[in-house]
């Protein structure tokens, strides 16, 4: 058990214990089974937990599928929110997804890999993960916002963030299509060349 779970309140790390083993079962059923094979009731019934229990944590079959997606995205919102607005603000979001890959629990990478690979072969989630995608740049769009006040520039912010976002996406692909090569390590490298490359790219010609 972590640090950070064993000082949590009983209840939360019940809480938390299940919200896992639903979202590591349900990886697991969807990858072996096939996800349009699997329903929410043979879930529940492995995990041994009703559909209100289920639902109490996920708000769909696409979103227990994705959860290392939403596990790491809550995590760095959270991160974002606390960041220094001195500076240029594509760096320092770089800067805050680099911290927060770091605090990713051990199994992220496996997990985030299968779970990649799975949107890529059902295109529910493809779709899925791609208005997840849009929540949660508009979320962090408006973060910014918050912190900066009327300093920002709001043209300037949406570039800024929607770039951003695809240089995460494009340095995660890379990095799905090689298998995960190099775990963690290989994915953070890549999203430092990616981020590396965009000045060049901005200024590309056919």
């Amino acid at each position: 058990m972590s640090d950070a779970l064993r000082d949590l309140p009983l209840r939360e790390r019940k809480k938390l214990r299940t919200r896992r083993a639903l979202s590591e079962t349900a990886l697991r059923l969807f990858t072996e089974r096939g996800y349009d094979a699997t329903t929410l009731d043979e879930l529940c019934d492995v995990v041994e937990v009703s559909k209100r229990t289920f639902f109490r944590n996920y708000r769909s079959k696409e979103d227990v599928a994705l959860a290392a997606d939403s596990d790491l995205w809550s995590a760095y919102l959270d991160d974002v929110a606390t960041l220094d607005m001195d500076g240029p603000l594509l760096d320092a979001l770089r800067m805050a997804l680099h911290a927060t890959l770091g605090t990713m629990d051990p199994d992220w990478d496996r997990r985030f890999l299968a779970t990649r690979e799975l949107a890529e072969a059902v295109p529910a989630l493809q779709a899925h993960s791609l208005g997840y995608c849009q929540d949660t740049t508009r979320a962090l769009i408006e973060g910014v916002k918050g912190r900066a006040g009327d300093r920002v520039n709001e043209v300037r912010l949406r570039l800024t963030v929607e770039i951003f976002v695809a240089a995460w996406r494009t340095a995660s692909l890379r990095w799905t299509a090689c298998g995960g090569n190099g775990d963690r390590d290989g994915l953070t490298k890549l999203v430092e060349e990616t981020f590396a490359e965009l000045p060049a790219a901005l200024d590309c010609s056919p």
